[in-house]
């Protein structure tokens, strides 16, 4: 009897700690979508590079 116990218990606090874990994630992920939305880093560095110099 003491077997089927133990299948039926659920770890609450391992639970918690991943789902803290995944709505941390989440909000990282949407963080980082928006700075690289806003700065777009990727195509400032390109442009950069293809800026030629001013003729006299």
């Amino acid at each position: 009897m003491s077997d089927e116990n133990v299948e039926n218990i659920v770890d609450f606090s391992g639970e918690r700690v991943r789902r803290v874990h995944d709505q941390n994630e989440k909000r990282l992920q949407t963080v980082r979508a928006a700075f690289t939305k806003a700065l777009s880093l990727t195509s400032a560095k390109s442009n950069s590079k293809k800026k030629s110099k001013k003729k006299r």
